[in-house]
């Protein structure tokens, strides 16, 4: 049996966690609010953007230019390239350890295909630096805090390799935050642009398409990057909060029931020692 001394030092150790984990859980819930703001003010406007763009390459891509566009021209996918959001700290719950899941269940689906993977965050490069896959790249630090510079040097690489030819397709692979509770793993392919399908609307180019296009499909690779590290660090936000929250709770569960086994330990102890001293008492008549 454990000693009074044993069972006070691990109840101050578990408050002092539950405290902790009290202060990640408000730095998360005040970091979410304007990570959340920043996500839903952006996502009509790439939505948008997206549908426009693919509308009219659909419509120009009567032009032999524009058809051969690298950034446009479909292609059989033996060279892929997948870009992993992850974040750079744990205790998130289920936050990177699902988004490496689907990261090797994307590799397994495609075992004839040579897949390069570009690493977000330390706990994607910590994991997949020590496995047998082809590493094109990373970035560690800035998984809550990747804006417009990163999106920026990470979309120009994207399309310099499709249009060197070095890779056939690009897909991005985060977090979508839904909601406070519900973090969705989503996988998107960025290169090539898709072109819209279906009716076509007729629109008059005052410049020529392929010119147009030229300038417009690199902002279009440059939003879809954006979006996913700012759902990323919506999401992660969230997922720590959640997490947090369950820890507190565990932890004050945690402290009633040794407090409660304390209580016994010292009634027994105190039982124990009056049996003792009648005990003597008794032996002395």
């Amino acid at each position: 049996m454990p000693s009074l001394i044993d069972i006070r030092r691990r109840i101050r150790s578990v408050k002092n966690t539950q405290q902790i984990t009290k202060a990640m859980k408000m730095v998360s819930t005040a970091r979410l609010r304007r990570a959340q703001e920043r996500v839903i003010n952006a996502r009509p406007f790439s939505r948008m953007a997206g549908e426009i763009l693919r509308s009219v390459a659909a419509a120009a891509s009567g032009a032999e230019s524009v058809r051969e566009h690298p950034l446009l021209q479909p292609r059989e996918e033996n060279n892929v390239q997948l870009v992993i959001v992850s974040a750079d700290r744990g205790l998130a719950g289920g936050f990177n350890t699902n988004l490496i899941k689907a990261a090797q269940q994307f590799i397994a689906e495609r075992p004839d295909q040579k897949i390069e993977l570009e690493l977000l965050g330390r706990k994607a490069r910590d994991f997949f630096t020590r496995r047998p896959v082809q590493v094109s790249g990373e970035l560690t630090g800035v998984s809550l805090t990747a804006g417009l510079p990163e999106a920026t040097a990470l979309a120009e690489k994207l399309t310099s390799r499709i249009t060197a030819g070095e890779t056939d397709a690009v897909y991005i692979l985060y977090n979508e935050f839904k909601s406070i509770l519900t973090q969705k793993i989503t996988i998107r392919r960025v290169l090539p642009v898709e072109v819209q399908a279906g009716p076509q609307r007729d629109y008059i180019f005052e410049q020529p398409p392929a010119e147009m296009l030229a300038r417009l499909l690199p902002k279009y690779v440059l939003l879809q990057v954006l979006e996913a590290f700012l759902e990323s660090a919506a999401a992660e936000h969230a997922a720590r909060m959640t997490a947090m929250d369950a820890a507190t709770t565990n932890a004050n569960d945690v402290i009633n029931k040794l407090t409660l086994y304390m209580n016994r330990v010292r009634q027994a102890s105190i039982t124990r020692e009056i049996i003792e001293v009648v005990s003597g008492a008794s032996a002395l008549e």
